[in-house]
């Protein structure tokens, strides 16, 4: 299923920046129709001050590229656009190039819930210079923001250690299309389920929920409310006990609960949405247990995040699941991931390659030239062991890493694995994508490769020969 299209059911091919289109014109009045160009989209610095990220959002990218063309309609609207004299923006004989041109690019990629590190190509593209550099702004949209989220819930389920998170932030997210991928993304970072009904529907994501305040302010009193949802729902009563006094919002839970059990249904528990979670979750637990109902779950809310959820562990809070929203499809401490798109190498026709360097005054701002790879080192019982980005058209790596933070650490007879697999082939989809379910168990088996490793010392850095020639492109330069 492509999960853009059931989306909007329209072309996406105008989701750019503007500067991506007239740099494209300026190719193409320029003859460079035949250049081709290698591309690496990477971010240089983790999310949330952590020590990785998990790769995330690959799929809208197969989906926008597996159907990437201006549409009749795309050409209409630029033919339209004016430039400063108000004369037409593009001549009419670059939009018919647009209307023309097929999607031909390779395109290669780190699978979706893989751990990640900064400087790593996620994505890298290789081919006609004037798609690559059209492609630029769809593909961060779509890796930048679902990389984010998917790392935000990883820590938080991290945080809740075995604990069920249930991503609850619809109603918070940025837009439709925000909720959206931020569901997708919270799932696959190992939250269990997702409120977002129609994210549900086009991903196949568990759905989950309660019932809200005003269910129970609309009824004369809280334990009416408690037994009429009973009767509407016998199967999925997990009751909201803290419209008015959350104590007693517990008690007539439990009233209601002993009612279910006499007719055979199973009271799962309750859920705190205010005050102090951990002193009414101990009280809550207290009169559950009382009551028989060691198995009921105590679901709490409100604007909760891993900081959070470790604090209220350590003060020994008895809340079994937990919803967490705003602050995670938001993520709300960093908004943003900042991966970017960098221009590595590019070659004329029947030409060899043209290495290229970006330059900066910040170190982790200069980019690495060449058709990149990565390579992860491995232990003997599959613990990752170290990174090594690489350039491909050395055919074969000095087995050492030139760490970013000064050490060389060699790799000799290590067990090795290369991260980035063929998506596209000169334009052709090759790349069998796993479901979310897959996806997702990725992910859960990569953060438990990394439980045992001590980010401090883990090794991740450029390979002697593709060191040696970014120094000489910098000195070059300079």
């Amino acid at each position: 299923m492509n999960h853009l299209k059931t989306r909007y059911q329209t072309n996406l091919a105008l989701l750019t920046d503007l500067y991506q289109l007239t740099m494209a014109y300026g190719y193409w009045k320029s003859n460079r129709i035949e250049d081709e160009a290698i591309f690496h989209l990477f971010y240089r610095k983790n999310p949330f001050q952590g020590d990785y990220a998990i790769a995330c959002g690959l799929q809208d990218v197969i989906d926008f590229l597996s159907t990437f063309q201006f549409s009749p309609s795309d050409i209409a609207y630029l033919r339209s656009l004016k430039d400063s004299n108000d004369d037409l923006l593009f001549e009419e004989d670059f939009l018919v190039y647009l209307a023309e041109m097929k999607f031909s690019c390779t395109v290669d990629a780190i699978e979706e819930g893989t751990v990640v590190f900064p400087q790593e190509p996620i994505l890298r593209i290789k081919g006609p210079l004037i798609q690559a550099q059209l492609l630029e702004t769809i593909l961060l949209n779509c890796i930048n923001f679902q990389t984010l989220i998917a790392t935000k819930a990883a820590r938080i389920v991290q945080a809740a250690e075995n604990d069920t998170v249930l991503e609850f932030g619809l109603r918070r997210a940025q837009g439709i299309d925000g909720s959206l991928s931020a569901s997708r993304a919270a799932y696959i970072g190992g939250c269990h389920a997702t409120s977002n009904v129609l994210a549900g529907k086009i991903y196949g994501i568990p759905v989950k929920g309660t019932h809200g305040h005003s269910w129970v302010m609309s009824f004369d009193d809280e334990i009416e409310a408690f037994e009429a949802y009973a009767k509407a729902m016998p199967n999925n009563c997990i009751f909201l006990v803290d419209t008015y006094d959350t104590i007693k919002g517990v008690k007539k839970a439990i009233r209601v609960g002993k009612k279910l059990r006499k007719k055979g249904h199973s009271f799962l528990g309750i859920r705190l949405d205010s005050g102090d979670l951990s002193a009414l979750s101990i009280q809550a637990r207290q009169l559950l247990d009382k009551a028989g109902f060691e198995d009921a779950i105590i679901l709490a809310s409100d604007s909760l995040d891993e900081y959070q959820l470790k604090t209220l562990k350590n003060k020994d809070a008895q809340i079994t699941a937990w919803g967490v929203g705003t602050n995670l499809v938001t993520a709300k401490d960093q908004p943003a991931l900042g991966a970017v798109y960098k221009l590595a190498a590019i070659k004329k026709k029947n030409a060899p390659w043209q290495y290229k360097i970006k330059l900066s005054n910040t170190p982790n701002k200069v980019s690495t030239p060449g058709l990149l790879q990565v390579r992860r080192y491995l232990l003997s019982d599959g613990q990752p062991f170290g990174d090594m980005i690489w350039n491909t058209e050395d055919k074969e790596p000095i087995p050492r890493i030139q760490s970013f933070d000064g050490r060389a650490i060699v790799t000799n007879n290590r067990a090795y694995k290369e991260l980035l697999v063929p998506i596209f082939q000169a334009g052709e989809l090759v790349y069998q994508a796993p479901n979310i379910h897959q996806i997702r168990k990725r992910g859960k088996e990569e953060i438990d490769l990394f439980k045992k490793v001590d980010f401090k010392l883990y090794p991740i850095g450029l390979e002697e020969q593709l060191n040696a020639l970014k120094l000489a492109l910098i000195q070059q330069h300079i």
